[in-house]
């Protein structure tokens, strides 16, 4: 058997793809201060922290640290009005399929996600009842690719690392599971995480026991 005894994952881009509503906030933002962002620029921005990405938007822009605040809590707030309409529905396919069945297999799971706003999306996406833990952008200081909310995660399973697997479908996350010493699950194109020990375009169709297996 593989030791694995839990699996932590990212919400945004594998759980649920709220991804869009990040954009949309950060796009509306930087429109308002008038700040170049597109598509391509939202791409740096998966899987690091609403902080580290608004540095990446400002570039070499410097601020005061009320004024960055004040943005930090803009486009959060614009966030939080678009991710009103999330529900059940818009779970990622696979995924809820893949938390039934590590519960059945009497596997623990939980959520390691920098953003501030996992315990409400939690909620609304109606799986509170499949996770033992949510790990989340208040829960640790430094954001990936730092290992610090894994480990928070795994502490909060009582579990040490290697009993847990990582599945994240950042660049930023797979090397944080790495740097913390967790087996990880990368979801996407492997020039993204290709780092990781395994690879799936998504979680559709992906079920337990291959993902046990072929961690063996």
């Amino acid at each position: 058997m593989t030791g694995i005894k839990a699996f932590i994952f990212d919400l945004d881009g594998v759980l649920v793809d709220t991804a869009e509503y990040h954009y949309l906030g950060w796009k509306r933002l930087a429109d308002e201060e008038g700040l170049p962002f597109g598509r391509l620029e939202n791409e740096a921005l998966r899987g690091i922290s609403r902080r580290e990405s608004l540095l990446l938007i400002l570039k070499d822009r410097l601020l005061p640290e009320d004024k960055i605040q004040e943005m930090m809590e803009r486009k959060n707030r614009y966030y939080l009005e678009f991710i009103r309409a999330v529900s059940p529905a818009d779970m990622l396919p696979g995924a809820r399929e893949l938390l039934l069945e590590i519960r059945a297999a009497g596997m623990q799971a939980a959520v390691g996600s920098a953003s501030k706003n996992a315990a409400q999306v939690v909620q609304q996406l109606g799986i509170a009842s499949l996770l033992d833990a949510i790990s989340d952008g208040f829960s640790v200081t430094n954001p990936k690719p730092a290992p610090d909310l894994f480990l928070h995660a795994a502490a909060r399973l009582g579990l040490p690392p290697a009993a847990c697997v990582v599945v994240e479908d950042a660049a930023a996350g797979i090397q944080a599971a790495r740097a913390g010493g967790f087996r990880s699950l990368g979801l996407g194109p492997p020039e993204r995480v290709g780092a990781a020990d395994l690879v799936f375009p998504s979680l559709a169709g992906v079920r337990l026991e291959q993902i046990l297996k072929k961690l063996d």
